[in-house]
């Protein structure tokens, strides 16, 4: 495994939109959205079009593009990895992938206790606070 432990990854299908969406409209960014208009889907962006600030997290990078979402939604996720990949359907109203028929959406998995002793965090199994990620 490593020293390094990725927290974001791609599916084929994903990496492929991202290079139709970059031959369009150069290097992209992905923010992770909270919900509101959007739900929670992972947002594509023009890389600078979106603001980050102190309340987001760069939780790593999909062929070159980061990857954020925010500090409060990061304490519910930072015991998963989290895999972009590609749906039919509309994507986010200001994400780049909406007019494609093509939508981004997260799948996850919570993270081994490899991983987590790798990354420096304390396992959930280990703390019991799996029961909080139900």
């Amino acid at each position: 495994m490593g020293d390094q432990v990725s927290r974001v990854a791609a599916t084929a299908a994903a990496l492929e939109l991202i290079s139709e969406l970059r031959a369009e409209y150069g290097e992209l960014m992905f923010h992770q959205s909270g919900g509101c208009c959007d739900g929670s889907s992972p947002m594509c962006y023009p890389l600078g079009d979106l603001l980050i600030g102190d309340a987001d997290v760069l939780l790593g990078e999909i062929d070159g593009c980061p990857f954020y979402m925010t500090k409060a939604q990061f304490q519910a996720w930072q015991f998963s990895h989290l895999t972009l990949d590609v749906v039919p359907g509309r994507g986010g109203m200001f994400s780049l992938e909406g007019p494609t028929g093509k939508r981004f959406l997260i799948r996850s998995r919570l993270f081994s206790d490899a991983e987590c002793k790798a990354l420096g965090i304390q396992s959930p199994m280990l703390t019991g606070q799996n029961q909080t990620l139900r």
